[in-house]
């Protein structure tokens, strides 16, 4: 499984708690960046990985700003695109099973190593429920 990567200077010093957990857990991985903590703007990011996963270039992706909110907004706005903010676990997986959610977004200012890394196992250790969820899922794309 391929997952693309992304952060803004906020997030980057996480991103590489990310990236570790990722690559002991096997996976894939495109990071699209920033490769230092020098001030950059979220939306560039957020739309790299954004359109990735919308152009199947990767599985499933994983942003990072100071609250979680710039990346969610900017990933979202890419057709096919369902960003998550999760900021514990439980969220995250909540977002997998009842949003179909296929990019995570994670508060940097708001969280800690230890909380990243069990939201990162119940982001991927969870499926999509489907039933009476995927009818609402399908509401959610672009309406115009």
């Amino acid at each position: 499984m391929k997952i693309g990567v992304g952060s803004d200077h906020a997030g980057f010093a996480f991103k590489q708690t990310v990236l570790a957990w990722l690559e002991r857990n096997r996976y894939e991985i495109n990071d699209f960046g920033p490769y230092n903590e020098e001030s950059v703007d979220y939306p560039d990011y957020a739309r790299k990985v954004a359109f990735a996963v919308a152009d199947a270039e990767c599985d499933s992706g994983i942003l990072l700003c100071g609250t979680g909110i710039g990346v969610s907004i900017a990933a979202n706005k890419v057709k096919g695109i369902r960003a998550a903010l999760a900021c514990n676990p439980e969220f995250a997986s909540l977002a997998r099973q009842h949003n179909n959610a296929n990019i995570l977004c994670i508060p940097a200012r708001f969280t800690d190593a230890v909380t990243i890394e069990q939201t990162l196992q119940n982001w991927f250790s969870t499926d999509f429920e489907g039933g009476r969820h995927e009818k609402r899922v399908n509401k959610i794309e672009p309406c115009c």
